[in-house]
């Protein structure tokens, strides 16, 4: 194995720098992890807003898929050297916390945030926790699979919570890095599936990832629309406008339920009335479990849903992450390490 590695790191808010470090030995419950692809995620606040109290240099990165070289002590056996394996957002649950006793793995509150206050993917090499693994599908490749570990577990497990049954109707608001991935699944799912942009650019897109109905918010009314089509059983945003998603409340059908993916700072304003009067909800839903991830990753294989990606090299990192800033990624984009991995 070789003594170094590469990786993109986050020196100063905003300002990304590609280093070589040495190779690190897994701690006691970690592995080590030969890095294949690496997904850039769309919330890439851990770049722009990094935080210097949170030990900066940080290597950003959460959507990693890779395979294991080494083992620290106390790692579950069923991790071995050579294994495909991933990490999502959440780093790995304690184990020890309420939560975490409860079976609630992905409300530890105890896990590092890959990228965050962890060293995360956009890198040859890195460490990892054990309870944070996912294995890998064999019939994935590691970018394909690299956006499911975020995109993909984010809109699927919303979309198991959101209440409807198959032949309801549900909307998706925003078809970008996460809408894409909801269209596909709520088609497969058996739901009857609304997709709501701004303009005309999108429909076809929407229509060919599954969406039954397009709603263009440039020129209708998208809660007008929901209710002619019956209501919807659920909406799904993956945006935190407020202002877009506010009005998506009255298309919501008695007993439906809004489902926030997109975070923001701006208090989303309620009216009471819509909620009362119809029981209906408003909930939040974050990411999932590495198990939950094992799930969504083995339904997209059966039902054959992949997420639209782009690729670079590392070393294209800072072009990369530009270009998913200026929105004209379809749908993903993908790092991929280059050059001879090291193995065990």
């Amino acid at each position: 194995m070789t003594e170094t590695y590469r990786a993109v790191q986050v020196t100063h808010p905003g300002l990304l720098e590609l280093v070589t470090r040495p190779v690190p030995s897994p701690a006691p419950g970690e592995v080590l992890i030969a890095v294949e692809a690496c997904g850039i995620c769309g919330a890439i606040g851990d770049i722009e807003n990094a935080d210097p109290a949170r030990q900066l240099p940080r290597v950003p990165g959460h959507e990693v898929v890779g395979r294991v070289v080494a083992l620290g002590s106390g790692v579950a056996s069923i991790w071995k050297p050579g294994q495909r394996v991933g990490v999502g957002r959440l780093g790995g649950h304690c184990g020890e916390c309420v939560q975490c006793r409860q079976g609630r793995f992905n409300l530890c509150r105890n896990q590092p945030i890959m990228g965050s206050n962890r060293d995360g993917g956009y890198a040859e090499m890195m460490t990892a926790r054990g309870t944070g693994l996912v294995s890998i599908p064999p019939e994935l490749n590691a970018e394909e699979a690299a956006p499911i570990l975020c995109a993909g577990i984010a809109t699927f497990n919303a979309l198991k919570k959101c209440g409807a049954e198959a032949g309801d109707l549900v909307a998706v608001l925003g078809i970008g890095g996460l809408g894409h991935m909801a269209l596909q699944y709520a088609r497969r799912m058996g739901f009857r599936v609304a997709a709501i942009g701004r303009g005309q650019d999108i429909a076809q897109d929407a229509h060919d990832l599954g969406a039954h109905h397009y709603i263009d918010t440039n020129g209708e009314d998208a809660a007008e629309r929901l209710r002619v089509l019956g209501g919807a059983k659920a909406i799904l945003t993956t945006i935190a406008t407020p202002a877009a998603v506010a009005p998506l409340l009255g298309g919501l059908a008695p007993e439906g339920r809004l489902v926030l993916l997109g975070v923001g700072n701006d208090p989303l304003p309620v009216v009471p009335g819509l909620l009362v009067g119809g029981e209906r909800s408003v909930t939040g839903s974050i990411t999932g479990s590495p198990y939950e991830n094992e799930r969504t990753l083995d339904f997209s294989v059966l039902t054959g849903v992949r997420p639209m990606i782009e690729t670079m090299p590392l070393e294209q990192t800072a072009e990369a992450v530009r270009r998913v800033k200026s929105g004209h990624v379809r749908f993903r984009m993908v790092l991929m390490m280059g050059g001879e991995r090291p193995c065990a």
